[in-house]
């Protein structure tokens, strides 16, 4: 059996979405919201869910709030905007989850305004998100949180897609680029990183030309060439907010 986490704040808009697929793979459907106001708690409640009211610690750590609140030990583990598709639901009902020590990747099909994109930055997406408990957990990294694995652990790929609908407006993009751009810099200054000239200057130009040029964004029309700007956009912003944040430093040294 499989447990499934999801991790909230303000889903109203697509979460019932979500959770009407969740609900055709698991009978334990684990909720962590941190501080909705809109109508997320109450439809997760409608569809049975175990809702964890919480404070925001980081993507890493709410993750395993959940984690710890579920009821099974095969964890698959979605953020609101990810919709499993039909193929994706029967590969997942139909597995024999007997090894510990196989974890799962799934495809991924990014939206962007309901435009599915397949090139450029969200082209080829794949991430393990099914595994089991006693043998991996999420690290506590606030943003870009990453799963920790056994050294013998077996990474295999399910048929179907998981549908992520990312992306509402170029507005909400924006904001959640920001967002994250913002988060990354804290998370490198943390670490003692530093944003040098080639980090700030040259790797937001090569980002763009790789995913625009090279892997074909520009075939996904205005939508391809808006993301892979925005994405070089916040390869310069982090490390512009991160060379900030330690001049301020310096400054109060």
């Amino acid at each position: 059996m499989i447990s499934i986490v999801i991790i909230t704040k303000n889903e109203g808009h697509i979460i019932e979405k979500t959770l009407k697929a969740a609900a055709a793979i698991s009978d334990d459907i684990v909720i962590v919201d941190s501080g909705s106001s809109d109508e997320t708690v109450r439809i997760c409640k409608q569809y049975q869910c175990q809702v964890i009211e919480t404070t925001w610690d980081g993507y890493g750590p709410n993750k395993n709030k959940g984690i710890a609140a579920a009821k099974y030990d095969w964890i698959l583990s979605l953020d609101a905007d990810e919709v499993p598709d039909e193929a994706l639901i029967q590969s997942l009902r139909n597995l024999e989850l007997t090894n510990g020590y196989i974890a799962y990747t799934l495809k991924f099909s990014n939206y962007f305004c309901e435009k599915k994109i397949r090139f450029g930055v969200w082209g080829s997406d794949y991430h393990v998100r099914l595994f089991n408990k006693k043998n991996v957990e999420w690290n506590n990294d606030e943003v870009h949180e990453s799963l920790q694995f056994p050294q013998q652990i077996k990474i295999v790929r399910v048929k179907g897609a998981v549908l992520h609908y990312t992306v509402n407006s170029v507005e909400d993009y924006i904001e959640k680029t920001t967002r994250y751009a913002k988060s990354s810099a804290l998370k490198y200054y943390s670490k003692g990183k530093k944003a040098s000239f080639v980090k700030l200057y040259i790797s937001p130009v090569f980002t763009f030309l790789k995913h625009y040029i090279f892997r074909l964004g520009f075939l996904d029309g205005w939508e391809g060439f808006i993301i892979c700007k925005t994405f070089a956009w916040y390869t310069f912003l982090k490390y512009s907010l991160l060379h900030e944040l330690h001049a301020k430093a310096n400054s109060n040294s």
